[in-house]
């Protein structure tokens, strides 16, 4: 009772054992201290409101300065400055991707930057830091380097646009020169002959493999699409196959590698193989290219492993070099650039930007027109003599 009569300097309020002090700055009313209400205490108390009304005054009471003196606050502890660790995580948990890409950058993150940086407040981690870590780091290659480079800087982007630090200290940092990776794809007549050898060999439900591998050479579509497309999607009066389904580790993913959904034109041979599929799984599945062996738990292809045993096969029984199947698609882009067709029309078909077709298949795109251009040379045989007789 005798506690109650005693006067309390302005502001500060004694709550069961604790002192709690008042004030107002972002809707923040009052924080309890870790003091106890004792004469000491409670002028610990004041002085610390005394010094946070200064500072609200003054302007420059900051989320970090107001966690420097009210460190257990629920409100300090919800905007305090992160670690490199605790922000990454966020930044992992927020990304709309598929399990096997999420399990890639955590990974990476882990082997290369976790113990470096986990702790650190992420912004007080410096360029120069960055740069001695990667300087010291024995990368198994500059692949692997740059890959690791960039999920890094896609972290602290991340930060900067969430306005947790005010710069990217990769960015400072060049990314190595990577040498190109080489596009191998299957001349027409190699692609006829896998496709024919497929008809011809496989018999029954595994017939469906060589539907399979004469839609992929002439759609250009990935593997996972392919395994994903279901009927519904295929749209026969309009010749149409809309791309929106992606199979990655064996899971059905509503979406595709760019996000961006799209329609595939389809050409007679594409036609063909769905209209050779349809007696094969219409009936029985959802999914155009459905297995087999409808599994006890889903009826789609789960890994490409059982299309590229029968893709194999063909490649040794004709004497063709192996590549993967993925090459298919390789063989698509570059049969339609020797064609002649539009680079937007194709890059839209494949699912790709213009630049990114143009980078990859610039020697299928040069090499068509490279022996018309240098007739140009022979057919002009004026150009030196009318510069010498000016």
């Amino acid at each position: 009772m005798a506690r109650k009569s005693v006067e309390l300097p302005e502001g500060v309020e004694v709550v069961g054992k604790s002192v709690r002090i008042r004030f107002t700055w972002k809707h923040r009313r009052c924080e309890t201290l870790a003091v106890t209400a004792t004469a000491a205490g409670i002028a610990q108390a004041a002085s610390v409101r005394t010094q946070v009304k200064q500072l609200i005054k003054l302007g420059v009471m900051t989320d970090d300065k107001y966690a420097e003196l009210f460190p257990s606050s629920s409100y300090a502890l919800a905007r305090r400055t992160p670690s490199f660790g605790e922000f990454a995580q966020i930044w992992l948990d927020s990304r709309e991707i598929v399990e096997s890409t999420r399990l890639n950058y955590k990974s990476t993150l882990n082997l290369y930057w976790m113990r470096h940086f986990a702790t650190r407040r992420i912004d007080e981690i410096t360029s120069a830091e960055v740069r001695k870590v990667v300087a010291e780091t024995p990368w198994p290659s500059a692949g692997v380097r740059r890959n690791a480079c960039d999920k890094l800087s896609s972290v602290f982007k991340a930060a900067v646009q969430d306005a947790v630090i005010t710069r990217n200290p990769v960015s400072s940092i060049a990314r190595p020169k990577l040498a190109k990776k080489v596009v191998d794809p299957f001349t027409r007549p190699e692609a006829e002959q896998i496709i024919d050898y497929l008809y011809q060999k496989l018999t029954g439900m595994t017939r469906i493999y060589a539907c399979y591998f004469e839609f992929a050479f002439f759609t250009g579509m990935r593997p996972g699409e392919l395994m994903g497309m279901r009927w519904e999607e295929v749209d026969f009066k309009a010749r149409t196959a809309h791309v929106c389904r992606v199979v990655v580790d064996g899971a059905i993913h509503e979406r595709v590698k760019t996000k961006k959904a799209r329609h595939v034109l389809l050409n007679d041979r594409a036609m063909h193989a769905l209209n050779e599929a349809k007696p094969l799984t219409m009936a029985r599945s959802g999914f155009v290219f459905a297995p087999t062996v409808k599994d006890e738990h889903s009826d789609w292809i789960h890994t490409d492993t059982t299309p590229r045993k029968y893709f194999n096969l063909a490649l040794r029984g004709l004497g063709i070099r192996v590549r993967r199947q993925y090459d298919t698609r390789h063989t698509y882009a570059t049969m339609c650039l020797m064609a002649g067709m539009n680079p937007a029309f194709i890059a839209n078909q494949l699912g790709h930007s213009v630049q990114m077709l143009l980078s990859t298949y610039a020697r299928w795109l040069n090499s068509t027109s490279d022996w018309a251009e240098l007739e140009k040379l022979e057919n002009r045989q004026d150009g030196t003599e009318l510069v010498q007789a000016k």
